[in-house]
């Protein structure tokens, strides 16, 4: 049988029974992307050889931009061990159409987050340190190592599926190592949730315990702060529909059904229940932090917000738009089975996690402490803005390529059997 030049030429390594778009147009897009990731190496370079200075980071913002896009990011991510621990420690079964995508948004998010950890730390010849000389009395060493734990396991769980690559797969020594490393995904996705769970609790901690910084002081349960366990819900809250975002933004790129609306329908249910719990907590947090811990700090409400940048709408719209709002329509059959009210809750809910993230990281370092102080404003400049479009673009080649030459949707081949190929 002669061949088919109209296939693409790379058509040989494309999930079985699946169609691609031509490598020109595939080689178009990653050059888009490819140039942004270049202008984000650029940055990258400048900031590890001239160090920090070349940022808009000083003495009084020590976080910025890259910690709140690292804090969202992780918190988003959060659906690769939620989801995990739903497949294969609950046995959710449905969730098999979607727990590929969901290893490698996390994949994406912690390796990303390490990235931005890199230039944060200033002097990567000194990187090590945190692991070395871990400082014993801080949440931020207990960060460090289950961050870096679960980005290993993340790559153990995202082995399998590089090894399901349709030629990889013909060598028998890797098919079987593919199979018996599935056969113990329920132990790394229990490891993916324990790990998790503590380095999200334990980022939100870090905040609590800053007594110096009245914004994010909390009290707290036994030894832990409240926003201990506001961290960890609020990121199962958000996390799994933040991974049908991304499903239908790749469905509306490629014109292909990837993913059925039941497991969509399905995500968005777990996150409004999960978001639902969230705001529960978080309405009598910021209740008993408004009418306890600000007047025993001696301040008022008022105190804590400064003109439009650090204004209270940035509160109201964490709180009731976007979470009351999402929460409603996600648990609300007939609103959640409406796509446009389903879409626009599950980016409101993605959007309010990042919003809280903004507030903790900046408005809290901007607020005065001293009463020589006074309120600071702070701009990302060209440096950090690049480095953190890198990440993004990053994310943009990873999930292309794993999408054009790996199994990331087993149901794809059935969804869209009514198409021509």
């Amino acid at each position: 049988m002669g061949k088919n030049y109209s296939l693409p030429a790379d058509h040989e390594l494309f999930p079985e029974g699946t169609s691609r778009c031509s490598l020109t147009k595939f080689s178009i897009w990653m050059g888009l992307v490819g140039a942004v990731a270049l202008w984000g190496l650029y940055a990258a370079f400048r900031v590890l050889a001239e160090g920090l200075g070349v940022t808009g980071l000083d003495d009084y913002f020590g976080f910025g931009l890259w910690i709140t896009f690292d804090l969202a990011v992780i918190a988003l991510g959060a659906g690769a061990f939620f989801t995990g621990l739903l497949r294969y420690i609950l046995n959710i079964d449905p969730l098999k159409n979607i727990i590929n995508l969901t290893v490698i948004i996390g994949f994406i998010c912690y390796s990303g987050a390490m990235l931005i950890l890199v230039l944060d730390v200033g002097q990567p010849i000194r990187a090590w340190f945190g692991y070395w000389h871990a400082n014993v009395h801080s949440m931020l060493t207990e960060v460090i190592f289950c961050i870096t734990c679960y980005l290993i396991v993340l790559i153990i769980e995202y082995i399998p599926l590089i090894l399901e690559q349709k030629q990889l797969n013909r060598i028998p020594v890797l098919h079987h190592l593919a199979h018996n490393l599935h056969v113990w995904m329920p132990l790394f996705a229990g490891i993916g949730a324990f790990l998790s769970t503590f380095h999200q609790g334990s980022l939100g901690g870090m905040y609590g315990v800053l007594f110096g910084r009245p914004y994010v002081l909390r009290d707290g349960f036994f030894i832990w702060p409240w926003t201990f366990f506001l961290f960890v819900i609020s990121a199962v809250g958000s996390g799994p529909v933040f991974t049908v975002l991304i499903a239908t933004l790749m469905e509306k790129m490629t014109g292909k059904k990837l993913v059925s609306w039941e497991i969509k329908s399905l995500m968005g249910k777990i996150a409004g229940a999960m978001l639902l719990v969230y705001l529960v907590f978080k309405f009598a947090d910021t209740y008993a932090w408004a009418v306890d811990v600000l007047p025993r700090s001696g301040l008022t409400f008022d105190q804590n917000f400064y003109q439009t940048i650090y204004g209270k709408w940035l509160l109201w719209s964490e709180l009731f738009l976007c979470g009351v709002v999402p929460c409603i329509i996600l648990l609300t059959p007939k609103l959640r089975n409406t796509p446009a009210l389903f879409y626009s809750a599950a980016l409101l809910d993605c959007i309010g996690i990042t919003i809280n993230r903004y507030v903790f990281t900046v408005q809290a370092l901007a607020m005065p402490v001293m009463p020589f102080d006074s309120w600071e404003t702070y701009a990302p400049n060209w440096a950090e803005w690049g480095a953190s479009a890198l990440v993004l673009a990053y994310g943009a080649i990873i999930l292309s390529l794993s999408y054009r030459y790996l199994p990331v949707f087993p149901q794809e081949r059935a969804l869209n059997a009514t198409k021509s190929n």
